[in-house]
């Protein structure tokens, strides 16, 4: 089981705003991930699927990986908060009000999953359902495909 990482340091978003993109993407397999983020309309989507895409090549560079990117999928992915930047910005009558740049660090850790189970969840996919419960209706026409089974023997 291969297992890669990439993080991203000093990203010019506060945390809070990060962890609501990683929040979408965390569990979800890589190429799933991308194309949400992709679509997702906050600027930090593109960083962080920039932080991804590093994570998969980092996995792709490690000894053992099969080769197949269908198998990655995002095992952890979390925004830390980094250094604020201070500042000062005229107020009326003399004062100075302090402004606190935020910035981020993305962590992106990427696993491959065991062959075992993405072949276990194939075949379940096919053999759950009875022959004519997707042309009758759903789950009360495998109950009716199942009456018909067992009327006939």
């Amino acid at each position: 089981m291969i297992e890669a990482h990439a993080t991203a340091r000093g990203i010019r978003t506060s945390a809070q705003k990060a962890s609501l993109v990683c929040a979408l993407i965390r569990g979800k397999g890589v190429n799933q991930a991308l194309a949400t983020l992709q679509f997702t309309p906050k600027t930090i989507a593109r960083e962080l699927a920039k932080v991804l895409r590093s994570a998969v090549a980092n996995a792709q560079q490690k000894d053992g990986f099969s080769g197949d990117v269908e198998r990655l999928y995002v095992a952890a992915c979390y925004a830390n908060q980094g250094t604020s930047m201070k500042r000062v910005r005229p107020a009326p009558m003399g004062r100075a009000f302090r402004v606190t740049k935020r910035t981020a660090h993305l962590t992106v850790r990427v696993v491959e999953r065991p062959l075992k189970i993405a072949r276990v969840a194939d075949e379940t996919d096919s053999t759950t359902t009875p022959a004519g419960a997707r042309t009758a209706g759903g789950a009360a026409g495998a109950k009716k495909a199942a009456r018909k089974a067992a009327a006939k023997a």
